[in-house]
């Protein structure tokens, strides 16, 4: 879930979503368009969001793959990794939690 991954970045960093919109030379309806899942992000648009959190376009795309659930059948190195994925995840909605 890329929407939620990229809501969650901006929640944890306390941005508004016209904040980042303005950091990233995008429209603050544009940033609410992705977040909500109505419109899919360009690779230019996830490196915007990378370059300006300081996190690898591999880490956005790692996290939203894990936030769509887990495989049943998976090799232990996968559920450890998921596993990991899933607390930080957990802590992000945490303090999205706190925050409001």
């Amino acid at each position: 879930m890329l929407s939620e991954t990229l809501r969650l970045l901006r929640v944890f960093h306390d941005l508004k979503q016209v904040e980042l919109a303005e950091r990233l030379d995008v429209s603050r309806s544009y940033v609410s368009e992705l977040e909500n899942g109505n419109r899919t992000p360009s690779l230019d648009v996830i490196k915007k969001y990378s370059e300006f959190f300081k996190i690898p376009i591999s880490s956005i795309m790692f996290f939203s793959e894990n936030l769509g659930g887990t495989k049943t059948d998976e090799s232990i190195g996968e559920k450890a990794r998921n596993a990991i994925a899933s607390k930080v995840i957990q802590f992000l909605q945490l303090i999205e939690e706190k925050t409001n």
